[in-house]
C-alpha cells in the first residue's frame, strides 16, 4: 500500500472533483517505519546525498535562505547552493560558510527580480531539489522568477513557499516539461488566496481543499496549520497532529521548506519527503517544548534536532 503511495503522477492536470470527505491516514512513528527514507551507504560521500538550490530572500528578510538552506543540510543534504539578493550575498555566504552563494538581480526594493533565475540557469538544471520563495515578498516576482526556474529545471523536485505561491492563484497549474513533482507549501491565508475562498473557509475545510487543490494543480500540497495535511494528485492524503503553538513563529515555514527539499535532495519521493518533513519539523517543536517551554524557541533552534529524529526513526531502504 505504502508503495502505491509513492507512484503518483505528478505535474499532471485534472479537474477538480466536488469535495467528497477524503480520509487521510495519520502521521506517526510507525507509519514512517513502515515507508523508510533512502538508505546512504556512504561510498559517494555528499554527491550521493543530492544538491539543493535554494533560491530567495530580500534585503528586508535575508535570513529566510539561511534557515531554509541549514534545514536542507539537517535534513540529509549533501551539496548546498543559495541563490539570493546581490546586495545580501556576501552577509549570507559569510553566515553559511557550507553554501555557494550566488547573488541575483534585485530591484528597488531589494527583492529578487523576475527574471533574476537566467543567471543560475545552470545550477537549476543540475539540482536535485529546488526550492523557490523563503524569504520573498513580491507575488509578480515571484511567479516569474518560479517560471524562468522551472522552465531550468531538468530533474529537480520543486518545492514552492511564500510569494512564488501566487503562481498558482485562479487554480493554474504550473506546466513543467519533467514530471520530477512539485510540493506546495501555503498557509491558510495563502491557500486562500490562491483558491479565491475566505481564510475561515480554508480552516473549516482543510482537507477538502487541499484535495481539491492538490488534484486542480497536479502539485502535493502540504497545507499547514494547527493540523497539517499532505495531499497528493491522485488523493492520497495524510494528517499530521504532532507539533505545538510554539511552531507559529517567524522563521518555522522556511524551516519546514528547507527539511523538505533536504529529504528530496537525498532521494525521497516529493510525497515522502513531504510526509516525512511535516512531522520532523513538528516533533522537533514537541521536543524544544519539553525543553524550554511551549512557546518562545527559535525557528533556527528547530534544526539541531532533525537529525537526532531522524536517527530515531531510523532509515533502512536503499537509494535506487
Amino acid at each position: 500500500m505504502i508503495r502505491d503511495r509513492n507512484n503518483d503522477t505528478l505535474g499532471m492536470t485534472t479537474k477538480p472533483t466536488k469535495r467528497s470527505r477524503p480520509r487521510a491516514a495519520l502521521v506517526d512513528p510507525e507509519l514512517l517505519r513502515a515507508w523508510p527514507l533512502p538508505a546512504l551507504d556512504g561510498k559517494e560521500g555528499k554527491e550521493e546525498r543530492g544538491h539543493v538550490l535554494v533560491v530567495g530572500g530580500s534585503v528586508e528578510i535575508p535570513g529566510a535562505v539561511i534557515l531554509a538552506a541549514t534545514a536542507a543540510l539537517r535534513a540529509g543534504a549533501g551539496k548546498l547552493q543559495i541563490a539570493t539578493s546581490r546586495s545580501v550575498a556576501p552577509a549570507v555566504a559569510i553566515r553559511m560558510p557550507e553554501a555557494r552563494v550566488v547573488g541575483l538581480g534585485e530591484s528597488a526594493r531589494g527583492e529578487l527580480s523576475g527574471d533574476s533565475c537566467r543567471a543560475i540557469h545552470d545550477e537549476v538544471g543540475r539540482c536535485d531539489a529546488l526550492l523557490i520563495g523563503p524569504g520573498m515578498m513580491d507575488a509578480r516576482a515571484g511567479t516569474r522568477l518560479l517560471r524562468h526556474c522551472v522552465a531550468s529545471a531538468a530533474r529537480a523536485a520543486l518545492i514552492v513557499d511564500a510569494a512564488p505561491l501566487a503562481a498558482f492563484t485562479g487554480r493554474k497549474p504550473l506546466q513543467r516539461r519533467h514530471d520530477a513533482g512539485i510540493v506546495l507549501t501555503p498557509h491558510a491565508g495563502e491557500m486562500a488566496k490562491l483558491w479565491g475562498v475566505e481564510r475561515d473557509e480554508v480552516r473549516a475545510h482543510a482537507l477538502d481543499i487541499a484535495t481539491e487543490a492538490a488534484a486542480c494543480l497536479g502539485a502535493i500540497v502540504v497545507l499547514k496549520g494547527r493540523h497539517t495535511w499532505i495531499v497528493a494528485p491522485d488523493g492520497s492524503a495524510y494528517q499530521n497532529t504532532a507539533g505545538n503553538v510554539g511552531l507559529g513563529t517567524s522563521g518555522s515555514g522556511d524551516a519546514l521548506a528547507g527539511v523538505i527539499a533536504g529529504l528530496c535532495a537525498r532521494g525521497a519521493e516529493p510525497l515522502q519527503a513531504a510526509v516525512w518533513g511535516v512531522y520532523l519539523h513538528a516533533r522537533a517543536a514537541e521536543v524544544l517544548a519539553k525543553k524550554m517551554g511551549g512557546v518562545g524557541f527559535l525557528a533556527r533552534e528547530l534544526l539541531p534536532e532533525i537529525p537526532r529524529l531522524l536517527a530515531a526513526l531510523g532509515t533502512r531502504r536503499r537509494r535506487r
